[in-house]
Parts: structure tokens; C-alpha cells; sequence
């Protein structure tokens, strides 16, 4: 890539619509990080002695760790105006491939544990390698292809398994990852989560693989004209989704000490929606993993504190839907402000690949 290469993609990332909506999305995550701590202050008033906790602490971590995973890969689809439904059910492939090879092997010792790391990895980079490959060069809109092989993902785990779960898991990985702790009442899950959060930081926000994800959600068709690989990079983009889903699937098997066949239906959109709570546009171009940590934690945090306080969990899914609806709604109302402070007129947008037309009436307020 040369100078005037480089130049061009930070030119187009840098665009002066997007700057205004960076600026807002900084205050947004800022008043996402008051959220969450004014909800942890709320179930504190509530319940002292429970939430504050070292065990409700220890919960909370642990139960956001796999969907953190899950998010730093999905951060990426979704900044390049892309979706990624399938993650849940190339959590549960991963999870079923891993235990098969590890239950071939004995099931005993690290080795058999770091063998089926391996295959949980490479099941996830394949689903990520088919549904990139189908969006790039197939040019199947992300939301059909992911759709389809959240299907296929899902079916296929349950036509090897016949639809039951399994429990050859060794004891070992269970032992030191799913229940273990690095230190004190510090998680080992919570650990390899952060290190995926630092690692995924590092890619999108430091290297030119993350500014090309960027500039590829702010105007795909710009990039191919300055000649970057369009088609190569979103391949790679949801092979990153695709890996992050296969480190969960094996980390679901350390912590559930089963594949959990049935248990990721709901998956998928919980971890999209807290991925948007926390800032990243369903239009591409803006985004960032610390937002993604924030808006995962949220779901995880009202659900203890619901528990805790009585009151049913379900209701966490309704105030996760408002959080959600309410998410868009400000993406939505902070591009308008954005092109009306430019003067340029609204153009058809596209989530998942599917081009919508703008439903704002952004250029007429004049």
C-alpha cells in the first residue's frame, strides 16, 4: 500500500460526516458507561449486601465473558455494514467438533485440551471463511448468507450428535478455565476474554487491517476505487467473527462442561444487540470494543440484578429491547444532524447488505 494509498482510506474514514457522528458516539459511550454504573448503584440501593458481593461480581464477569468474545468479532462485521446472525449456532459447530476430536483422544491433559482449542478455532474460521466468501465474491447480501448458515451451522451439529449434547469434556479444562481462577476471585474466562478484548482493540484501532474494515463501512465503493481489496477484506473480517465464535464455542464447553446444543438460539442477537447498545452503527463506519464491552455487560448486569432483587429475569429482554430500539434511534438522529450540518442530501443506506432507503427527511429542514 503506498503513501497516497494510505492517505486516500484515512481520507475517507476521516470523511466530515463521519467525524461529527465519531464525536457523538464518544458521548454516547460515555453515557453508557453512566448507565451501567447508575444501574449498579440502583441494585446496590436495592440489595447491598448481595450485589456487592464478591461472588455477584464474579458472576457478572463470568457470564459476559463468552458474549464479550462473541462481540469483538461481531464489532468488526458490523462496522463494515455487514451482520453476522450466525455466530450462536458457529459457537455450538465449534463447541460439537472440539468435543468429538477431544472425546477420539481420551479426554485427558492438556493436550487433548489444546488439540481441541485447535479444531473449536479452525470449525469457527471455516464458517467465517463461507459466509465471507458468499458476501464477497457470491455478492449475497450478509444478512441472507449469515441467516442461511446459522441454519446450516446449527443443523449440522445436531445431525452429527442426533441432537444431544456431549459431555466428554476434560476435566482439566474444565477445572483450570471454566471454574478456575488466575488469582484469588479473578476468573480465567474473564482473563482469555480480556486478552481477545486487547487483542481485537489492537487490530481494529492500531493496525491497517482496522482502518481498512473502517473505511470499508464508511464507502465500500470509494475503496475499491483507490484500489483496496475489498473482496479480501471482508473475507477476513468474518473469519475474525468466525474465530472469535469458535474460541466461545470452546470456552462453552469449558464452562457448561457440555456442547449446549440448545442453548444458543437467542445467542446471536443478544450479542448484536449489546454490540449496537454499545455505539457500533448498523450503517458501518463507527464503532469501538470498549463500546462493545460496555453494551455487553449491560444485558449481563440487569439480569443479576433482577435476580437479586426479585423480580423476573425475563424483563431483562424487554429493557434490552428499549436499550436497543433506542440505540438506532440516536445512530439514526445523530447521521441526520450530521448531513444537515453538510447540506448534502440523505442516501439509500445498507445493514446487513440489504440497501434501505433513509426514512428521515434529513436535507429539508432548511
Amino acid at each position: 500500500m503506498t503513501a497516497t494509498q494510505e492517505a486516500q482510506v484515512e481520507e475517507i474514514v476521516a470523511d466530515d460526516n463521519r467525524s461529527v457522528i465519531r464525536s457523538i458516539t464518544r458521548a454516547q459511550a460515555t453515557q453508557i458507561v453512566l448507565v451501567l454504573l447508575g444501574m449498579m448503584v440502583l441494585f446496590t440501593i436495592i440489595n447491598p449486601d448481595a450485589f456487592l458481593s464478591v461472588f455477584n461480581f464474579r458472576s457478572i464477569i463470568v457470564n459476559a465473558s463468552i458474549f464479550i468474545v462473541l462481540g469483538v468479532g461481531v464489532t468488526f462485521v458490523i462496522i463494515t455494514a455487514g451482520i453476522d446472525l450466525s455466530i450462536g449456532s458457529v459457537l455450538v459447530f465449534a463447541s460439537v467438533m472440539s468435543a468429538l476430536v477431544m472425546e477420539s483422544l481420551g479426554t485427558e491433559g492438556w493436550a487433548i485440551a489444546a488439540v481441541g482449542a485447535v479444531v473449536a478455532v479452525l470449525a469457527g474460521a471455516l464458517w467465517g471463511f463461507i459466509n465471507g466468501f458468499l458476501v464477497a465474491k457470491a455478492n449475497v447480501p450478509a444478512f441472507i448468507v449469515t441467516l442461511g448458515t446459522m441454519g446450516m451451522a446449527l443443523g449440522i451439529s445436531q445431525v452429527i450428535t442426533g441432537g444431544i449434547d456431549l459431555y466428554n469434556v476434560p476435566e482439566v479444562l474444565v477445572d483450570t478455565v471454566g471454574f478456575g481462577d488466575i488469582v484469588w476471585q479473578i476468573p480465567t474466562l474473564a482473563v482469555i476474554a480480556l486478552v481477545i478484548v486487547v487483542l481485537g482493540g489492537i487490530l481494529l484501532h492500531k493496525t491497517k487491517f482496522g482502518l481498512y474494515t473502517y473505511a470499508l463501512g464508511s464507502n465500500m465503493e470509494a475503496c475499491r476505487r483507490i484500489g483496496i481489496r475489498v473482496d479480501k477484506q471482508l473475507i477476513w473480517v468474518y473469519i475474525v467473527s468466525g474465530v472469535c465464535a469458535g474460541i466461545g464455542g470452546y470456552l462453552s464447553l469449558a464452562l457448561y462442561q457440555q456442547t449446549t446444543i440448545a442453548g444458543n438460539s437467542l445467542t446471536n442477537l443478544a450479542v448484536i444487540a449489546g454490540v449496537v447498545i454499545g455505539g457500533t452503527s448498523l450503517f458501518g463506519g463507527v464503532g469501538t470494543i470498549f463500546g462493545t464491552v460496555i453494551g455487553l455487560l449491560i444485558p449481563v448486569t440487569l439480569r443479576q440484578g433482577f435476580v437479586i432483587s426479585g423480580v423476573q429475569a425475563f424483563w431483562q429482554e424487554v429493557v434490552v429491547g428499549i436499550f436497543l430500539i433506542g440505540a438506532v434511534y440516536i445512530d439514526g438522529v445523530r447521521r441526520a444532524r450530521a448531513r444537515r450540518s453538510s447540506g448534502k442530501k440523505p442516501k439509500p443506506m445498507a445493514i446487513g447488505g440489504l440497501t434501505i432507503g433513509s426514512t428521515r427527511k434529513e436535507g429539508n429542514s432548511e
